[in-house]
């Protein structure tokens, strides 16, 4: 996971020093060596995706010399957004939180996810082919004084539900009943992005506290409420509140259209959000930056299209 950029790139390399350093720990062993049973640990998925998505992120900016004052392009992002823990590599790239600080948040976080609720008290699960709407209904009639709500809405026909295990299976019955073509439950180690998750929320809050934060370069189009955010005060509130909140990712896309976006890059491992955002606006161009490859493919389809 990031070795190949790491071992082509010196920006990229340089990302994943200091996040070793900054977390006394070698994150970057881990992500090149495994192993996997180790990397999947929330504390240490977090903190790796991160550096990944920012050691991929700084290379690909110099080559388009964003942030840079170079002209070899002159391409500059208009918007960022990401997805959950995706919203903070989207301020580090924006240049509202330092990567040392966000590497220390996000394993944080993780740890107050995880301890937020007794593994085997929650879970969710992914509910495929069903509108909104019959979702929440749903949820509300399983819910019989627990808790289980829309997590992630990731794109038209795919919501994932979150909350107490019962509840999520009784949702997960009904909305079958009024149907939904899969329930799927998902290999969670917490139910992220719900009610539950408050007590994780009110320590990163603490925690945010003594993190400094900036107004970003580049406006955020933030989870919570799917709006533009220009304000250091705002990406903070932001973050804090995304922990039991849903990640309304439709909206976030739906936005960025409306202010005039015509090209995705998703910049980290993996294609997910590439796919999803393709799903909510076929009119979008999408493209992804993962390694060496894709990162070079991406450079040229921008700079024939600049």
């Amino acid at each position: 996971m990031g070795k190949a950029l790491a071992d082509a790139f010196p920006e990229s390399r340089a990302v994943f020093d200091e996040v070793d350093a900054a977390l006394a720990f070698p994150l970057s062993r881990l992500c090149f060596e495994g192993p996997e049973r180790d990397l999947q640990l929330t504390t240490n998925t977090q903190p790796a995706i991160l550096t990944t998505s920012i050691a991929a992120w700084r290379v690909l900016a110099k080559r388009l010399c964003w942030a840079t004052g170079g002209s070899q392009y002159g391409i500059e992002p208009a918007f960022v957004a990401g997805h959950s823990l995706g919203e903070y590599s989207a301020l580090v790239a924006a240049g509202a939180i330092g990567l040392a600080d966000a590497a220390v948040a996000v394993r944080r976080r993780g740890q107050y996810m995880q301890e937020a609720v007794p593994v085997g008290v929650g879970a969710m699960a992914a509910i495929l082919g069903l509108d909104l709407p019959p979702i929440e209904a749903a949820c509300r009639e399983a819910a019989q004084g627990q808790v289980v709500s829309p997590a992630n809405m990731n794109s038209p026909g795919q919501v994932v539900i979150a909350g107490h295990k019962e509840a999520v299976e009784r949702a997960s019955a009904l909305v079958k009943a009024a149907g939904a073509k899969r329930a799927v439950p998902l290999p969670v180690s917490a139910p992220f992005h719900c009610a539950l998750m408050q007590p994780a929320q009110i320590r990163l809050a603490r925690d945010f506290g003594s993190v400094t934060f900036r107004d970003p370069r580049v406006p955020l189009v933030n989870n919570v409420d799917a709006v533009v955010v220009r304000t250091a005060d705002a990406c903070r509130e932001g973050l804090i509140r995304q922990v039991s909140a849903p990640v309304r990712w439709i909206e976030v896309v739906q936005a960025l259209v409306r202010e005039g976006v015509d090209t995705v890059i998703e910049i980290g491992p993996g294609t997910v959000l590439a796919g999803l955002v393709r799903k909510i606006d076929k009119g979008l161009r999408v493209m992804n930056v993962e390694d060496p490859a894709s990162l070079e493919a991406a450079v040229q389809t921008l700079a024939e299209g600049r």
